[in-house]
Protein backbone atom coordinates (compact mmCIF):
# COMPACT_ATOMS: atom_id res chain seq x y z
CA UNK A 1 0.00 0.00 0.00
CA UNK A 2 1.40 3.27 -1.27
CA UNK A 3 0.92 6.67 1.21
CA UNK A 4 3.01 9.91 1.55
CA UNK A 5 6.19 9.12 3.02
CA UNK A 6 7.00 12.26 5.43
CA UNK A 7 10.55 12.49 8.10
CA UNK A 8 10.64 13.86 11.48
CA UNK A 9 14.48 15.16 11.69
CA UNK A 10 15.41 15.53 15.32
CA UNK A 11 18.40 17.34 14.46
CA UNK A 12 20.76 15.01 16.60
CA UNK A 13 24.02 16.81 18.01
CA UNK A 14 26.22 13.74 17.62
CA UNK A 15 29.08 12.99 20.46
CA UNK A 16 31.82 15.57 18.91
CA UNK A 17 29.45 17.38 16.91
CA UNK A 18 28.38 20.97 17.81
CA UNK A 19 24.88 22.26 17.09
CA UNK A 20 26.13 23.86 13.87
CA UNK A 21 27.13 20.10 12.91
CA UNK A 22 23.32 19.58 13.57
CA UNK A 23 21.71 22.20 11.19
CA UNK A 24 24.19 20.97 8.34
CA UNK A 25 23.52 17.73 8.80
CA UNK A 26 19.64 18.95 8.66
CA UNK A 27 20.47 20.77 5.13
CA UNK A 28 21.64 17.85 3.73
CA UNK A 29 18.94 15.94 4.49
CA UNK A 30 16.35 18.15 3.66
CA UNK A 31 18.01 18.54 0.28
CA UNK A 32 17.92 14.66 -0.42
CA UNK A 33 14.55 13.96 0.76
CA UNK A 34 13.40 16.48 -1.43
CA UNK A 35 15.25 14.59 -4.11
CA UNK A 36 13.78 11.31 -3.18
CA UNK A 37 10.35 12.76 -3.12
CA UNK A 38 9.52 12.78 0.45
CA UNK A 39 6.21 14.82 1.43
CA UNK A 40 7.66 16.71 4.11
CA UNK A 41 9.69 17.19 6.98
CA UNK A 42 9.42 18.28 10.60
CA UNK A 43 11.05 19.75 13.61
CA UNK A 44 10.42 18.83 17.32
CA UNK A 45 10.62 21.70 20.06
CA UNK A 46 12.43 20.12 22.67
CA UNK A 47 14.83 22.51 25.63
CA UNK A 48 17.44 21.74 28.01
CA UNK A 49 18.41 18.65 25.72
CA UNK A 50 22.26 18.22 25.16
CA UNK A 51 21.75 16.02 22.34
CA UNK A 52 19.08 17.82 20.39
CA UNK A 53 19.43 21.06 18.88
CA UNK A 54 15.84 22.14 17.20
CA UNK A 55 14.28 24.29 20.42
CA UNK A 56 14.66 27.16 18.13
CA UNK A 57 12.07 25.27 16.11
CA UNK A 58 10.59 28.27 13.30
CA UNK A 59 14.51 29.90 13.40
CA UNK A 60 15.52 26.27 11.99
CA UNK A 61 12.43 25.68 9.42
CA UNK A 62 13.18 29.47 8.19
CA UNK A 63 17.15 28.09 7.68
CA UNK A 64 15.70 24.90 6.00
CA UNK A 65 13.91 26.33 3.58
CA UNK A 66 15.90 28.86 2.26
CA UNK A 67 18.20 26.21 1.04
CA UNK A 68 15.51 23.60 -0.70
CA UNK A 69 12.83 24.58 -2.60
CA UNK A 70 9.67 22.02 -2.91
CA UNK A 71 9.64 20.08 0.30
CA UNK A 72 7.00 20.79 2.69
CA UNK A 73 8.89 22.19 6.35
CA UNK A 74 7.08 22.79 9.74
CA UNK A 75 7.07 21.92 13.45
CA UNK A 76 5.61 18.21 14.75
CA UNK A 77 5.74 20.32 16.77
CA UNK A 78 5.75 23.47 18.61
CA UNK A 79 4.94 23.23 22.33
CA UNK A 80 2.02 25.24 22.33
CA UNK A 81 1.52 26.02 26.17
CA UNK A 82 5.52 27.18 26.00
CA UNK A 83 3.82 30.39 24.15
CA UNK A 84 1.29 33.15 23.32
CA UNK A 85 -0.55 32.16 20.20
CA UNK A 86 0.10 35.60 18.44
CA UNK A 87 3.44 34.71 18.70
CA UNK A 88 3.69 31.41 17.86
CA UNK A 89 0.63 32.63 14.29
CA UNK A 90 3.35 35.60 13.89
CA UNK A 91 6.61 33.26 13.56
CA UNK A 92 4.92 30.78 10.79
CA UNK A 93 2.81 33.54 9.34
CA UNK A 94 6.16 35.10 8.43
CA UNK A 95 7.60 31.56 7.50
CA UNK A 96 4.55 31.20 5.33
CA UNK A 97 5.31 34.78 3.64
CA UNK A 98 8.90 33.49 3.15
CA UNK A 99 8.03 29.69 1.81
CA UNK A 100 4.75 30.14 0.42
CA UNK A 101 2.74 27.02 0.20
CA UNK A 102 5.30 24.83 2.12
CA UNK A 103 4.81 25.32 6.09
CA UNK A 104 3.25 23.07 8.20
CA UNK A 105 1.70 23.92 11.84
CA UNK A 106 1.78 20.40 13.94
CA UNK A 107 1.05 21.45 17.71
CA UNK A 108 1.62 19.97 21.00
CA UNK A 109 0.73 20.55 24.21
CA UNK A 110 3.56 18.95 26.06
CA UNK A 111 6.33 21.23 27.89
CA UNK A 112 9.02 19.26 25.93
CA UNK A 113 11.22 19.35 28.62
CA UNK A 114 11.52 19.05 32.17
CA UNK A 115 9.47 20.86 35.61
CA UNK A 116 12.99 23.41 36.02
CA UNK A 117 12.79 24.17 32.13
CA UNK A 118 9.08 24.77 32.72
CA UNK A 119 10.39 27.38 35.34
CA UNK A 120 12.90 28.50 32.80
CA UNK A 121 10.09 28.83 30.23
CA UNK A 122 8.14 30.96 32.73
CA UNK A 123 5.61 28.21 31.97
CA UNK A 124 2.81 27.96 34.28
CA UNK A 125 2.29 24.15 35.23
CA UNK A 126 -1.39 24.66 34.19
CA UNK A 127 -1.20 25.83 30.48
CA UNK A 128 -1.32 22.82 28.99
CA UNK A 129 -5.50 22.95 30.65
CA UNK A 130 -5.99 26.03 28.14
CA UNK A 131 -4.62 24.24 25.39
CA UNK A 132 -7.60 23.77 23.48
CA UNK A 133 -8.83 26.86 23.79
CA UNK A 134 -5.22 28.37 22.71
CA UNK A 135 -5.34 26.31 19.19
CA UNK A 136 -8.39 27.90 18.65
CA UNK A 137 -7.08 31.22 19.05
CA UNK A 138 -4.34 30.77 17.44
CA UNK A 139 -6.50 29.31 14.31
CA UNK A 140 -8.42 32.32 14.31
CA UNK A 141 -5.38 34.64 13.85
CA UNK A 142 -4.34 32.56 10.80
CA UNK A 143 -7.70 32.38 8.91
CA UNK A 144 -8.21 36.07 9.72
CA UNK A 145 -10.88 35.22 12.14
CA UNK A 146 -9.69 37.29 15.29
CA UNK A 147 -10.85 35.88 18.94
CA UNK A 148 -9.48 38.24 20.78
CA UNK A 149 -10.94 41.85 19.38
CA UNK A 150 -8.73 44.52 17.83
CA UNK A 151 -5.39 42.01 17.37
CA UNK A 152 -4.71 40.44 14.06
CA UNK A 153 -1.30 38.87 13.63
CA UNK A 154 0.94 40.24 10.93
CA UNK A 155 2.23 38.77 9.04
CA UNK A 156 0.21 35.89 9.60
CA UNK A 157 -3.36 37.16 8.83
CA UNK A 158 -4.82 35.13 6.48
CA UNK A 159 -2.00 32.86 5.94
CA UNK A 160 -4.32 30.18 6.61
CA UNK A 161 -1.42 27.78 7.67
CA UNK A 162 -2.70 24.30 8.03
CA UNK A 163 -2.56 23.09 11.53
CA UNK A 164 -1.87 19.91 12.63
CA UNK A 165 -2.71 18.25 16.32
CA UNK A 166 -0.04 16.18 17.71
CA UNK A 167 -0.12 13.73 20.45
CA UNK A 168 0.12 10.10 22.12
CA UNK A 169 -3.11 10.01 23.70
CA UNK A 170 -6.48 10.20 23.52
CA UNK A 171 -7.15 13.93 24.24
CA UNK A 172 -5.31 15.11 21.29
CA UNK A 173 -7.34 12.65 19.27
CA UNK A 174 -10.17 13.68 20.61
CA UNK A 175 -9.27 17.22 20.21
CA UNK A 176 -8.23 16.37 16.52
CA UNK A 177 -11.60 15.28 15.95
CA UNK A 178 -13.52 18.02 17.42
CA UNK A 179 -11.35 20.67 15.29
CA UNK A 180 -11.58 18.49 12.04
CA UNK A 181 -8.25 18.74 11.65
CA UNK A 182 -5.20 16.24 10.75
CA UNK A 183 -4.05 14.07 13.84
CA UNK A 184 -0.36 12.53 14.04
CA UNK A 185 0.05 9.87 16.75
CA UNK A 186 4.18 9.85 17.81
CA UNK A 187 3.79 6.26 18.06
CA UNK A 188 7.67 6.18 17.50
CA UNK A 189 8.32 6.76 20.35
CA UNK A 190 5.16 6.39 22.74
CA UNK A 191 3.17 3.40 21.21
CA UNK A 192 1.10 2.31 23.28
CA UNK A 193 -2.75 3.98 22.93
CA UNK A 194 -1.93 4.53 18.57
CA UNK A 195 -4.71 1.85 17.55
CA UNK A 196 -7.20 3.43 20.18
CA UNK A 197 -6.83 7.14 19.55
CA UNK A 198 -6.92 6.24 15.68
CA UNK A 199 -10.22 4.72 16.16
CA UNK A 200 -11.20 7.52 18.31
CA UNK A 201 -9.90 10.21 15.90
CA UNK A 202 -11.93 8.19 13.40
CA UNK A 203 -15.40 7.99 15.05
CA UNK A 204 -15.65 11.46 16.25
CA UNK A 205 -14.36 13.40 13.28
CA UNK A 206 -16.38 16.12 12.28
CA UNK A 207 -15.68 18.12 9.28
CA UNK A 208 -14.19 21.41 9.16
CA UNK A 209 -12.83 24.56 6.93
CA UNK A 210 -9.80 23.01 6.94
CA UNK A 211 -10.39 18.95 6.31
CA UNK A 212 -13.29 17.07 4.99
CA UNK A 213 -12.48 13.95 6.18
CA UNK A 214 -9.75 12.37 8.73
CA UNK A 215 -6.61 12.42 7.77
CA UNK A 216 -3.93 10.49 10.07
CA UNK A 217 -0.93 10.59 10.51
CA UNK A 218 1.83 7.64 12.40
CA UNK A 219 5.23 7.71 13.01
CA UNK A 220 7.41 4.59 13.13
CA UNK A 221 11.94 4.37 13.58
CA UNK A 222 13.10 3.55 10.57
CA UNK A 223 17.07 2.66 10.27
CA UNK A 224 18.16 1.41 6.48
CA UNK A 225 21.18 0.00 6.06
CA UNK A 226 22.64 -2.46 2.92
CA UNK A 227 23.07 -5.20 5.10
CA UNK A 228 20.68 -6.38 8.00
CA UNK A 229 23.77 -6.87 10.21
CA UNK A 230 24.93 -3.24 10.17
CA UNK A 231 21.59 -2.44 10.59
CA UNK A 232 21.31 -4.18 13.43
CA UNK A 233 24.33 -2.88 15.06
CA UNK A 234 22.86 0.73 14.44
CA UNK A 235 20.09 -0.39 16.43
CA UNK A 236 22.62 -1.50 19.11
CA UNK A 237 23.88 1.55 19.41
CA UNK A 238 20.64 3.41 19.58
CA UNK A 239 19.54 1.26 22.37
CA UNK A 240 22.50 1.74 24.34
CA UNK A 241 22.42 5.81 24.11
CA UNK A 242 18.74 5.51 24.91
CA UNK A 243 19.20 3.66 27.91
CA UNK A 244 22.05 5.90 29.33
CA UNK A 245 19.75 9.02 28.34
CA UNK A 246 16.70 7.08 30.68
CA UNK A 247 19.61 6.52 33.15
CA UNK A 248 21.04 10.43 33.29
CA UNK A 249 17.39 11.54 34.29
CA UNK A 250 17.23 12.79 37.45
CA UNK A 251 20.76 12.63 37.94
CA UNK A 252 22.18 15.82 37.18
CA UNK A 253 25.39 15.23 39.05
CA UNK A 254 26.52 13.04 36.20
CA UNK A 255 27.16 16.20 33.90
CA UNK A 256 28.82 15.16 30.92
CA UNK A 257 30.09 11.37 32.42
CA UNK A 258 30.66 9.09 29.46
CA UNK A 259 29.46 5.71 30.16
CA UNK A 260 31.26 3.18 28.09
CA UNK A 261 29.36 0.80 25.74
CA UNK A 262 29.75 -2.23 28.80
CA UNK A 263 27.83 -0.04 30.86
CA UNK A 264 25.06 0.28 28.71
CA UNK A 265 24.62 -3.23 27.76
CA UNK A 266 24.27 -3.81 31.75
CA UNK A 267 21.82 -0.78 32.00
CA UNK A 268 20.15 -2.51 28.82
CA UNK A 269 20.18 -6.15 30.74
CA UNK A 270 19.49 -4.50 34.11
CA UNK A 271 15.46 -3.61 32.74
CA UNK A 272 16.29 -0.51 31.13
CA UNK A 273 16.20 -2.57 27.63
CA UNK A 274 12.37 -3.31 28.47
CA UNK A 275 11.80 0.21 28.42
CA UNK A 276 13.38 1.33 25.22
CA UNK A 277 12.22 -1.56 23.32
CA UNK A 278 8.92 -0.66 24.07
CA UNK A 279 9.43 2.78 23.20
CA UNK A 280 10.62 1.66 19.84
CA UNK A 281 7.74 -0.73 19.31
CA UNK A 282 7.29 0.56 16.05
CA UNK A 283 10.71 0.32 14.46
CA UNK A 284 11.77 -0.98 11.40
CA UNK A 285 15.07 -2.44 10.79
CA UNK A 286 17.06 -4.15 8.23
CA UNK A 287 17.91 -4.10 4.92
CA UNK A 288 15.88 -1.86 2.57
CA UNK A 289 13.28 -5.13 1.53
CA UNK A 290 12.69 -5.59 5.21
CA UNK A 291 12.00 -1.90 6.06
CA UNK A 292 9.67 -1.52 3.24
CA UNK A 293 7.63 -4.47 4.08
CA UNK A 294 7.72 -3.95 7.77
CA UNK A 295 6.14 -0.39 6.79
CA UNK A 296 3.59 -1.83 4.03
CA UNK A 297 2.39 -4.22 7.05
CA UNK A 298 2.26 -0.94 9.68
CA UNK A 299 -0.29 1.03 6.82
CA UNK A 300 -2.01 -2.01 6.56
CA UNK A 301 -2.28 -2.34 10.34
CA UNK A 302 -3.37 1.51 10.77
CA UNK A 303 -4.67 2.69 7.89
CA UNK A 304 -2.40 5.46 8.39
CA UNK A 305 -2.68 8.48 5.01
CA UNK A 306 0.63 9.52 5.73
CA UNK A 307 3.64 7.74 7.58
CA UNK A 308 6.31 10.07 9.35
CA UNK A 309 9.45 8.04 9.81
CA UNK A 310 12.53 8.91 12.41
CA UNK A 311 16.00 8.04 10.65
CA UNK A 312 17.11 7.22 13.86
CA UNK A 313 20.76 6.15 12.85
CA UNK A 314 24.10 8.78 14.84
CA UNK A 315 25.65 10.21 12.44
CA UNK A 316 24.49 12.09 8.64
CA UNK A 317 26.03 9.82 6.72
CA UNK A 318 24.21 6.51 7.93
CA UNK A 319 20.84 8.72 8.20
CA UNK A 320 21.17 9.94 4.43
CA UNK A 321 21.93 6.25 3.65
CA UNK A 322 18.78 5.46 5.24
CA UNK A 323 16.39 8.18 3.59
CA UNK A 324 17.96 7.17 0.60
CA UNK A 325 17.22 3.48 1.22
CA UNK A 326 13.90 3.48 2.41
CA UNK A 327 12.54 6.20 -0.64
CA UNK A 328 14.50 3.70 -3.38
CA UNK A 329 12.67 0.46 -1.49
CA UNK A 330 9.11 2.16 -1.43
CA UNK A 331 9.42 3.64 -5.00
CA UNK A 332 10.16 0.00 -6.34
CA UNK A 333 6.87 -1.27 -4.48
CA UNK A 334 3.81 -1.80 -7.02
CA UNK A 335 1.19 1.09 -5.86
Amino acid sequence: MRVPLSILDLAPISRGQTASDSFAGSVALAQRAEELGYLRIWYAEHHNMSNIASSATSVLISHIGAQTRTIRLGSGGVMLPNHAPLVIAEQFGTLAALYPGRIDLGLGRAPGSDQNTMYALRRDPTSADTFPQDVVELQGYLTGNTRVPGVNAIPGKGSDVPLYILGSSLFGAGLAAHLGLPYAFASHFAPADLDQALALYRHDFKPSAQLERPYAIAGVNVIAADTEADAQEQLLTIRRRRAISLFRRGRPDMGDERLTDEQADHLLSAGLGAHVDQMMTYSAVGTPAQVSDYLDGFVRHTEADEVIVAHQALTIEQRLRSVTLLAEAMQAVPA
